[in-house]
């Protein structure tokens, strides 16, 4: 009787996955809405500022990255904006004046450009498609392997899209 053996085309192909999802963050990330901490919720008056800062318990952001936004259409003055980052600074791994979701796109395109992707030096390489993530991970994904791989694609080993080939 003949035996029939399978190739795996995919496996045999040489192709390499690169998952974005390997470099997401895994720091909690929250915001914080200065608006709490405002005068009638719209006004920043010093000394009714400090105070309402100096009751907050800033240990709770500890090893947080931290979202400052405002909910109200309230002027914030730097000056505030400095006083509020003194009291996170020895606790938050990382602050910044945007939204939690703005915080997460910055600190997952920051951990893949700081990934150490020789690996794929001269490999065929799919960057895994997700529907999910957000476009300008791909960006930086596609400008940090060019240099490095022979070829590179987008969407699964099986069925890539060929984006560049040397």
């Amino acid at each position: 009787m003949d035996q029939k053996i399978f190739i795996n085309k995919a496996e045999a192909s040489g192709i390499i996955a690169l998952d974005l999802l390997d470099y997401k963050p895994t720091t909690e990330i929250v915001e914080l809405d200065i608006k709490d901490h405002l005068f009638m919720g719209m006004i920043v008056k010093e000394k009714e500022f400090k105070e309402s800062l100096a009751a907050v318990d800033f240990s709770v952001y500890n090893e947080k990255a931290v979202g400052i936004i405002c909910s109200t259409d309230a002027i914030i003055p730097p000056w505030a904006l400095m006083m509020l980052m003194e009291k996170l600074s020895p606790y938050a791994v990382y602050v910044d004046l945007n939204s939690a979701e703005t915080i997460l796109l910055d600190l997952w395109k920051r951990r893949l450009m700081y990934a150490d992707l020789k690996c794929y030096k001269n490999q065929k390489v799919v960057v895994r498609a997700k529907a999910d993530h957000d476009p300008a991970l791909y960006l930086v994904a596609a400008g940090l392997l060019k240099p490095l791989v022979k070829t590179l694609m987008y969407g699964e080993i099986g069925l890539p899209k060929v984006i560049f080939k040397s």
